[in-house]
């Protein structure tokens, strides 16, 4: 028998998948203080550096980490994405910025959201702070920073953040 349309090779159909988290202990302190507008994480007792948010253990060293740091909510931008595709499930108007932000106090960046500036502002060394969420609308979750916003305080030179981007 044969196809008179020729073989089918893919199709598009919409999925869904549901994820339960678990998470260790070290997640379980951060996600309790982000519920109280607190960052913290873990420093390396071999390297010393600080991990936000807190793995458990160094990923460079291999070692557990016990050590509780609190960084602050003010941040670098080390590096940056323009989204100007929309996305079903991300609400946000077109064109947003998604960032990595090493915060003040911690080795390592991690990405969130720019607001409060045009997208055509954002650049690599510029200091933001998170904005946070009401107090009642506080719980454990990274969701309690609404995003970052620029503040008015000096870029950071890039020989004070290039390891990170």
């Amino acid at each position: 028998m044969s196809d008179e349309q020729g073989p089918i090779t893919g199709i598009v159909t919409p999925t869904r998948v549901e994820y339960t988290f678990t998470p260790g202990s070290a997640s379980q302190r951060f996600l309790r203080a982000i519920a109280q507008k607190r960052l913290v994480g873990q420093q390396c007792p071999s390297c010393s550096k600080v991990y936000v948010p807190p793995r458990g253990a160094c990923p460079r060293c291999g070692v557990p980490t016990k050590k509780e740091v609190e960084v602050s909510d003010k941040g670098t931008v080390v590096t940056f994405s323009v989204v100007r595709v929309p996305s079903q499930n991300i609400q946000l108007e077109l064109p947003y910025v998604a960032a990595h932000i090493v915060l003040d106090g911690a080795d390592i960046a991690f990405q969130a959201l720019i607001q409060g500036c045009p997208a055509d502002e954002v650049r690599m060394g510029m200091r933001v702070q998170a904005v946070w969420v009401p107090d009642d609308e506080l719980g454990p979750t990274f969701e309690n920073i609404r995003w970052f916003e620029p503040i008015d305080e000096p870029d950071v030179p890039y020989e004070q953040w290039k390891e990170h981007a």
